[in-house]
């Protein structure tokens, strides 16, 4: 088996890049040779897992948070459009967010999270695609593996990116908080909603996460019922309402206790679109994509059944 690693140096307040003499012989105690790539910007782990897939690598290890796995899936689907090439995915979670692997119960212990991905046998998961309108006014499109989400989620990304205390505090305290005062700050944006051929739903909104896995912003179970292979996501729609309760409120997500809430509606599809409605520049909702945000709405979101192999 041919073994890449893409690598994520900052992922983690530098964590794994610190520890880097331990991963690599624990890498070859499980694996053997392996290649190595790090990324230095945004895009890198896209490009690089792209390569190493396109050049015949059979396993490509996304080292870091959830941003480095997304990149890392988008890059690996991609060489199979266009090379055929098929390679699978494993995850050595460190990051300011690791939902992905948090609803694997992929453990952040180094050794024993490569033991398992050599042991594992391949399991094909769903994968989404998102087209949408970047920040330069340009339309673009990726695959995300996680959650897709636009409103308040958008704002938050930006915020805990750019926070200087990113990967020196908890994740789970860093997006609480971020994510309490962004919503402070927010405007409820009205947007609508179509699932797949259903009617178009209009709502005055917080939120809206269509969701693949259960897990974002640091460990709210947003979509509790979520499951990586039955090919439909979850549609987490949260409402406008009073901005002290659904502050209140927003620890319910954190134990998937959300479901019968009056301000949520949950759906289920393959395709979603999501568009602004009247003012189309006011609102146009920022997207959080697998924890990055790169761009706004009008969005479409698709699933891909079974389109990713993973072993974990």
């Amino acid at each position: 088996m041919k073994v890449g690693v893409v690598l994520n140096p900052i992922a983690g307040g530098s964590r794994l890049k610190r520890h880097w003499p331990e991963v690599s012989a624990s890498l070859r105690k499980h694996f053997g040779d392996f290649e190595l790539r790090e990324t230095q910007a945004t895009g890198d782990a896209e490009r690089l897992a792209l390569v190493l897939a396109a050049s015949g690598f059979d396993l490509v290890i996304a080292a870091g948070g959830d941003g480095t796995a997304s990149e890392v899936a988008d890059g690996l689907l991609q060489a199979f459009v266009e090379s055929g090439r098929t390679a699978e995915l494993g995850l050595l979670p460190c990051g300011a967010g690791v939902d992905f692997a948090r609803g694997l119960g992929v453990s952040g212990e180094v050794d024993l999270t490569l033991k398992r991905i050599a042991d594992a046998k391949a399991h094909n998961v769903d994968a989404g695609r998102i087209s949408y309108v970047d920040d330069h006014g340009a339309l673009a499109s990726r695959h995300f593996i996680n959650i897709a989400s636009l409103g308040l989620s958008g704002a938050t990304d930006r915020a805990v990116n750019a926070d200087k205390r990113k990967g020196k505090v908890s994740a789970k305290a860093l997006f609480y908080w971020r994510t309490v005062w962004e919503f402070m700050r927010y405007r409820f944006q009205d947007v609508v909603i179509t699932v797949d051929d259903g009617v178009p739903v209009e709502a005055r909104v917080a939120l809206v996460a269509v969701a693949n896995g259960k897990f974002f912003g640091g460990g709210m179970m947003i979509a509790p019922d979520a499951e990586l292979d039955d090919g439909q996501f979850d549609i987490v729609i949260l409402r406008a309402a009073g901005k002290l309760k659904l502050i209140w409120d927003i620890r319910l997500l954190y134990g998937g206790r959300h479901r019968n809430h009056p301000a949520i509606t949950i759906l289920r599809g393959k395709k979603v679109v999501v568009e602004p409605l009247g003012d189309a520049q006011k609102n146009a909702a920022l997207l959080d994509v697998d924890g990055e945000s790169p761009g706004r709405i009008p969005a479409t979101f698709e699933i891909l059944p079974g389109a990713l192999t993973l072993r974990y």
